[in-house]
């Protein structure tokens, strides 16, 4: 009994904010100002204790088993394992929308050959966030650049962006990675050439005669990125062992509309959405790869609209409970 509480204690202390506070703590403090004690190693009032989030001593991924005995291993997962853990906002929200896109992302990731394990690149390179554009005009859940989406068979113009495309997207991720692996013959690998590209990988695997990533010297961003999946990877599948606790209904459902083919030119997208029961917001929103008011469709060529149903858009109406979650490990 004793083991779980402490165990219990210590995950759930990861996610207290500084409001909080543990009254025997704050009286201890007190009492040793009184007495004119050395307070140096009591808490100050308003303060919470900094817990070490507990690491895995392996962990499966993607039909492999990585280690972390290895001291650089272990310290590089520490590394990315604390900063998730104490990245409070980011790392719920990404947790609330791996509900939604988690269900459409796995099964095409699946079906192109590529493990379910690799959404979990996704969280890294967006958190999730459908709109994420990044300096570098990296854009979508996998952060594609113009010049790579359109290598990897993605429309990309002033009208339509299918970096946006969530299931275009996957697909070409898909392609990409296993391409990589199939390069490779590993994992880790594979996805640090998904942040530093192929040559660089190629080149430095040769040059520092590595098999593997692992082993590889390289710029910071691309050592750590293999390690920042697996950070992903063991605290989503265990949200309240890191001290991360939500209900089901705080979790984001999946999108529910009904498709609809267009094959000619919709010069005024505002008022098509009205005349199909909801609002260019919301079509925008159904829809990030559409990047303007009007949508030019060139002969022969159709597109693919997602239209919410009314309905599915009250959360009252449709409370989520456990067996709608993706997950439901993810709920308390």
């Amino acid at each position: 009994m004793k083991t779980k509480l402490i165990y219990f204690s210590t995950a759930t202390l990861i996610a207290l904010t500084s409001a909080n506070i543990i009254s025997s703590q704050a009286s201890a403090s007190e009492n040793n100002a009184e007495a004119g004690e050395d307070t140096a190693y009591t808490y100050a009032e308003g303060m919470a204790p900094v817990v070490n989030p507990p690491l895995p001593k392996k962990i499966e991924f993607a039909g492999q088993t990585i280690d972390f005995d290895r001291m650089d291993m272990y310290e590089r997962l520490d590394r990315e394992l604390s900063q998730m853990c104490y990245m409070h906002s980011s790392t719920m929200l990404m947790l609330k929308r791996a509900n939604r896109f988690f269900p459409v992302m796995a099964p095409i990731l699946k079906r192109n050959g590529v493990p379910e394990d690799l959404v979990y690149l996704a969280c890294i390179e967006s958190s999730l966030n459908q709109r994420a554009y990044s300096p570098a005009k990296a854009a979508g859940l996998w952060q594609f650049l113009a010049s790579t989406g359109k290598e990897y068979g993605l429309e990309v113009n002033d009208y339509v962006d299918e970096r946006y495309n969530i299931e275009k997207a996957t697909a070409a991720a898909a392609r990409y990675l296993k391409s990589a692996y199939n390069k490779y013959g590993n994992w880790e690998s594979a996805m640090a050439s998904y942040n530093g590209g192929q040559r660089r990988i190629s080149t430095e695997l040769d040059s520092q005669l590595a098999d593997s990533a692992f082993d590889l010297y390289l710029v910071e961003e691309t050592s750590r990125y293999p390690f920042r999946v697996y950070a992903a990877k063991a605290l989503m599948e265990n949200p309240s062992k890191y001290g991360f606790h939500l209900k089901p209904d705080q979790f984001y459902p999946q999108l529910d509309y009904t498709e609809v083919n267009v094959s000619s030119t919709i010069d005024d997208l505002a008022a098509w959405a009205k005349s199909h029961g909801t609002t260019y917001a919301l079509l925008r929103e159904f829809n990030p790869w559409i990047r303007a008011k009007s949508l030019p469709v060139t002969a022969g060529k159709t597109y693919t609209i997602k239209v919410p149903k009314p309905e599915s858009l009250s959360r009252s109406a449709n409370p989520l409970t456990k067996k709608h979650l993706y997950n439901p490990r993810w709920a308390d």
